[in-house]
């Protein structure tokens, strides 16, 4: 019979997993959009793809979450790399064959998409079941450095992995990855009760959409929890904006070098802070750090928006994109410890549709407000009003730089309007912890996610953790 080990040991265990997949998937996402931009040369079949990147994950959402609470963040964090991993094989062996054509990629995005759903509510289930209390910030500091490390290796690994072994290639990779992250998952144990288990001891079976609404109404009842989940699709809306406007902004004062520096100094600064976090684990006073840094991420944005100057602009980026993982970690921590176990994946969930939907529309929105609406406004080629020059100074471009002003300041101001919230500014003390000051260890006879008894285990590296 086999021994797994428990506690952060096991975390790091399925973190560096999840970590390779993180990255392959990267790898192959980059280099996936390269090609079929060679292959169409349309800027709109590309945007699609990335459409179809966020569009299901949202729709399904409630119904993953559901499923991550009746099957376990285990199984379900197998069975979705396990799915990955085939579609990328069947794409591997299209690109192999030259049967691949392009719109295939849509289905790729979209099923992959899909289980994205399941898989992102099934880590965030898994950590709190893993690692004490104290040690839930650096954990979700690991897991946002795992997510800032890929988006920084992918872009640049990628481009010379695509001379060197071609798409095909790369695709195979990210297949290679997602067997790393199965291998991971078969040696570990996730302690806790499949949400199956305890629907059975019920007269009347659950269904899917009968599990959602009830975490729903979970949610809902806590005001608190339900205002995080709002203030979180808010800033996600102004950081949508800044995505898809970042790019025209800069390339309207300099050249796609300096585009690359600002997009490398940004990342760079989402890379140090999500290290920071993995060491320091975050302040204690959640909410306020979230209040705090999304300050911090408002005054960025405004930053950059106040001259055409490569410089200033990387440095608006460095702050930007470090602040987030200072957000969305406390917050990640938040839900863990004031949700229960068994609702967890549900909850989880409905966090990621509440905040993705309002990306999504920022990504639709972004362009036509900035062409029709804000350049217009402040002037195509030139300034034309004294009061426009002396806030975000003169040439081309300045009304995407007034956009981006715009969405600062009304950042800050939904910060103010959020700590003026008295159920989100007290949510840490007004609703009870869930959760232990350790997780729950796996003795003889207790149950992991899969319903298998585990072995009691003597783990001196895992206990000096806890």
């Amino acid at each position: 019979m086999k021994v797994y080990a428990s506690g952060f040991r096991t975390f790091l265990i399925l973190w560096s997993g999840q970590l390779l997949s993180l990255v392959g998937s990267a790898l192959s996402g980059f280099a996936l959009g390269v090609y079929v931009y060679q292959l169409t040369g349309s800027v709109t079949k590309i945007g699609l793809v990335y459409a179809l990147s966020f569009l299901p994950l949202i729709a399904v959402s409630p119904m993953a979450g559901a499923l991550v609470d009746r099957r376990g963040p285990r199984r379900a964090l197998l069975e979705s790399n396990i799915g990955c991993m085939l579609i990328m094989l069947v794409l591997a062996i299209l690109l192999a064959t030259h049967t691949f054509r392009w719109w295939h990629v849509y289905f790729v995005v979209s099923l992959t998409s899909v289980l994205t759903a399941m898989q992102m509510p099934a880590f965030e289930a898994s950590v709190p079941a893993l690692v004490a209390k104290k040690d839930l910030g650096r954990a979700n500091g690991m897991r946002m450095f795992a997510s800032a490390a890929s988006g920084v290796l992918g872009p640049v690994v990628a481009g010379a992995l695509l001379l060197a072994i071609k798409v095909q290639g790369v695709v195979l990779m990210d297949c290679l990855s997602f067997g790393f992250a199965i291998a991971t998952l078969l040696v570990v144990r996730i302690p806790g009760a499949r949400r199956d288990d305890q629907a059975a001891e019920t007269s009347e079976p659950s269904t899917l959409t009968g599990d959602f609404k009830e975490g729903w109404r979970y949610v809902a009842a806590r005001r608190g929890l339900l205002a995080m989940m709002g203030y979180l699709g808010a800033i996600s809306f102004f950081i949508g904006v800044a995505d898809v406007v970042i790019t025209p902004l800069v390339l309207d004062f300099a050249s796609a070098r300096g585009l690359g520096a600002v997009m490398s100094i940004g990342a760079a600064g989402m890379l140090l802070t999500s290290l920071v976090m993995s060491v320091w684990g975050g302040p204690k006073r959640r909410v306020r750090g979230m209040y705090l840094f999304s300050l911090v991420m408002g005054g960025a944005i405004v930053l950059g928006s106040l001259r055409p100057n490569v410089a200033l602009v990387a440095l608006a980026a460095f702050l930007f994109l470090g602040a987030a993982p200072l957000i969305i970690a406390p917050s990640q921590s938040i839900v863990q410890t004031k949700v229960e176990p068994q609702l967890l994946g549900r909850v989880s969930a409905l966090k990621n549709m509440i905040t993705f939907t309002p990306q999504l529309v920022a990504y639709v929105l972004a362009g036509p407000l900035a062409d029709d609406i804000f350049e217009p406004w402040v002037g195509r080629r030139h300034v034309g009003s004294s009061t426009f020059r002396t806030l975000v100074g003169d040439g081309t471009g300045r009304g995407i730089a007034f956009l981006l002003m715009v969405m600062g300041v009304l950042l800050a101001v939904t910060v103010g309007l959020a700590a003026l919230y008295r159920p989100l500014r007290h949510v840490e003390e007004e609703l009870p912890d869930v959760m232990s000051e350790a997780p729950e260890e796996m003795a003889d006879g207790v149950a992991d996610d899969d319903g298998v008894a585990g072995d009691e285990v003597t783990d001196p590296a895992a206990a000096s953790t806890q």
